[in-house]
């Protein structure tokens, strides 16, 4: 009987280092409302809307956190992490455009020849735009010589249906072929801030 009863002394003396180990390591402890005791290195989920009891390494109790205190620190603490997550999301998509910039240069010269092709690819577009204006202009100027033809017949003659729809056409192309090339002058200065960025990172990268 009296081992049986050291054996069961010893493993009540192994054990009981383990739990006030686990209390002790905790920060915060609460009663939650199934009466059992809780505790979390931060404020366990069982402890919402419960007096929350912050201890120190002795187990001894630091401070108390008032129930509506506690489910401030517990927002508190979902907007941090949600922060966190929104801080690592931007990190990796900042590692993955960084090394999607070194596998696109390879040298500060490649920048600047790029950015050369990327202006010329431009500019011959604006020509090509302006040129499509210039032949809507002289379409459009020579419907309206059509028009002073029926407008001299003192309006007893009007301008057929079909002449009137193209005229409508041209017009509309015209104003397309406007914004277009308004966009392509504006794409200039996009372009040369897209490489001084890519630039500038690049040659962070590098040093």
């Amino acid at each position: 009987m009296l081992p049986r009863i050291l054996a069961i002394c010893a493993a009540a003396l192994v054990l009981a280092p383990t739990a006030a180990e686990a209390q002790a390591a905790a920060t915060f402890r609460c009663q939650g409302k199934d009466g059992k005791k809780y505790y979390g290195n931060t404020i366990p989920p069982q402890c919402y809307g419960r007096l929350v009891e912050q201890i120190n390494t002795q187990g001894f109790v630091v401070k108390r956190i008032e129930p509506e205190a506690s489910e401030k620190e517990l927002e508190a603490k979902e907007a941090e992490k949600a922060q966190k997550a929104k801080l690592d999301a931007a990190a990796k998509e900042q590692s993955r455009r960084d090394r999607a910039l070194l596998a696109t240069y390879t040298s500060e010269k490649d920048i600047e020849e790029q950015r050369h092709r990327a202006l010329a690819d431009n500019e011959k577009t604006v020509r090509e735009i302006g040129q499509r204006i210039e032949d809507l202009k002289k379409k459009r100027a020579a419907y309206d010589k059509e028009l002073e033809f029926y407008n001299d017949k003192s309006g007893k003659s009007k301008p057929p249906p079909r002449m009137l729809e193209e005229i409508r056409q041209v017009e509309f192309d015209l104003k397309v072929q406007q914004e277009a090339l308004e966009n392509k002058k504006k794409e200039v200065h996009t372009i040369n801030a897209k490489y001084d960025d890519d630039k500038k990172r690049y040659l962070a990268l590098r040093h």
